[in-house]
């Protein structure tokens, strides 16, 4: 190799380095961006309850623990939201746990009557598997289900009696919480099951 070639490779080197260096690093004055954060973090949303499940079994929101929780809160009686609501929910889950059934077995949906006197642990129970096998219906005492309601912010009451029975008014938030049982999100049913999955891929780890 003669002097002009040794002082050509010499000089590439250092160029070919410092390309390296500066694709390594960030652009300047730029900062990788944080991750992004729950957006229900730090809510006072979830805690202690104790329901029963279709066997009249007792179900503590400690029994969970380690899982994440998707939970709603309405009743069977209902005539659409909360069909709806529920339907969305759990065709999203089914899309979710196909495309990752190691996470979707982590996570655990619930629905909690807020309609005691009529939901009995049977017909909860009748109304969970229509949706789906992994969806958990749950009743109790009004003592029971206003104790769990609270928990979780979650709005009812009873509506005036007519010829047809009465109909309750309720919140519709489907709750997203993580293995601690911390808040995290609420799922995006009035935007359809790919909008549930795609926000269970998001924060479900």
């Amino acid at each position: 190799m003669n002097r002009r070639a040794m002082t050509l490779q010499k000089l590439r080197f250092p160029r070919i380095a410092l390309l390296a260096l500066t694709l390594a690093l960030p652009a300047c004055g730029q900062e990788a961006a944080p991750p992004e954060r729950p957006p229900l973090e730090g809510a006072a949303i979830g805690g202690p309850f104790s329901l029963v499940d279709r066997n009249e079994q007792p179900v503590r929101w400690e029994d969970f623990a380690g899982k994440y929780r998707v939970v709603y809160f309405g009743y069977t009686f209902c005539p659409d939201a909360c069909p709806m609501d529920v339907q969305a929910t759990m065709q999203g889950f089914s899309r979710f746990e196909q495309a990752n059934p190691e996470l979707a077995a982590k996570v655990q949906p619930i629905f909690i009557s807020i309609d005691p006197a009529r939901d009995t642990p049977e017909r909860v129970g009748e109304f969970s598997d229509a949706f789906s096998p992994r969806l958990l219906g749950l009743t109790g005492t009004e003592e029971q289900v206003e104790e769990a309601a609270k928990a979780f912010s979650a709005f009812y009451a009873k509506g005036e009696e007519s010829a047809g029975g009465y109909l309750m008014d309720h919140s519709r938030i489907v709750y997203l919480m993580g293995p601690q049982g911390e808040p995290l999100a609420m799922l995006p049913v009035d935007q359809g099951p790919e909008a549930v999955a795609a926000e269970l891929e998001k924060w479900v780890k």
